[in-house]
């Protein structure tokens, strides 16, 4: 997956996401507004292909160059919604970002109560490739369940489980370590269906009290404290993922852990 100029065109909302000025459904919303041109016109419809010629205007101003891809690894905290806005009002996890950070999208999601690895992009096309399930990558999970772990069951879960009509694919769970009646359980999964580790285990009698995610494909949780925001480097990106990186400057160095916001409570496992 490589980061190439733009040779044969493409959608005007790409285009403004992919130089972080907002989101894909935001830039279509800036068109029907007639805020956007294109070579000297409004464009009345996001239904405009352009290319590297094309003269792009926002609100009169031209367009500069899009950003090179980056990513971010986030310790979410429990109790945030990864969500821009929540119409109940609940804390996000954009209050808690760093508001240095350009504007980014989630690469997968993590429900209220969970916490753990999020990873973060200001590239919305490479968010949506490296969802994909095709990709194989793996989410791998630390459970905390209550009740008395029937090992054979979760074997099972290997083959695949279907639970109120709705079929779950191959999933890889061992006992880490049973204390009376709590136990911590290690999963490992490739399709990420909405709260599935939490549904197939509650299908099982077992109720996830703490679920934390440890790593999404290559990339890992690691050491990095809650509430912590980490750039993963440049030279990762092309390692694992093939994206380019732009020339390396004199007195580069890998960028430091972004401090904890102030309500953040450093927790370990």
């Amino acid at each position: 997956m490589t980061e190439a100029p733009v040779k044969e065109g493409e959608r005007i909302a790409k285009r403004l996401a992919r130089a972080g000025l907002c989101s894909r459904r935001d830039a279509e919303r800036w068109i029907e507004a007639g805020r956007v041109k294109v070579d000297g016109k409004v464009l009345e419809t996001p239904a405009c292909v352009v290319t590297e010629k094309s003269v792009i205007e926002v609100d009169g101003k031209l367009l500069g160059a899009p950003e090179r891809a980056r990513m971010w690894r986030y310790h979410k905290p429990p109790s945030e919604m990864v969500t821009a806005r929540d119409p109940e009002g609940r804390r996000t996890i954009f209050d808690s970002l760093p508001k240095s950070l350009p504007r980014v999208v989630t690469i997968g999601r993590l429900d209220y109560f969970s916490e753990g690895l999020l990873l973060l992009t200001n590239d919305g096309g490479l968010a949506r490739q490296l969802e994909l399930p095709a990709n194989g990558w793996t989410r791998r999970y630390r459970a905390r369940v209550h009740g008395n772990v029937d090992e054979a069951k979760l074997a099972d879960l290997a083959n695949g489980i279907t639970i109120e009509g709705v079929r779950y694919g191959s999933i890889q769970a061992s006992l880490d370590r049973q204390q009376r009646s709590n136990a911590w359980i290690d999963i490992a999964l490739t399709e990420g269906k909405n709260r599935e580790v939490r549904r197939v285990l509650a299908h099982l009698e077992l109720p996830v009290v703490r679920l934390i995610r440890v790593a999404f494909g290559p990339f890992h949780l690691g050491e990095l404290e809650r509430g912590l925001v980490d750039e993963v480097p440049p030279q990762a990106l092309e390692n694992l993922l093939g994206v380019k990186r732009p020339p390396r400057k004199e007195g580069w160095a890998k960028p430091k852990p972004r401090p904890a916001p102030p309500h953040a409570k450093r927790r370990r496992t």
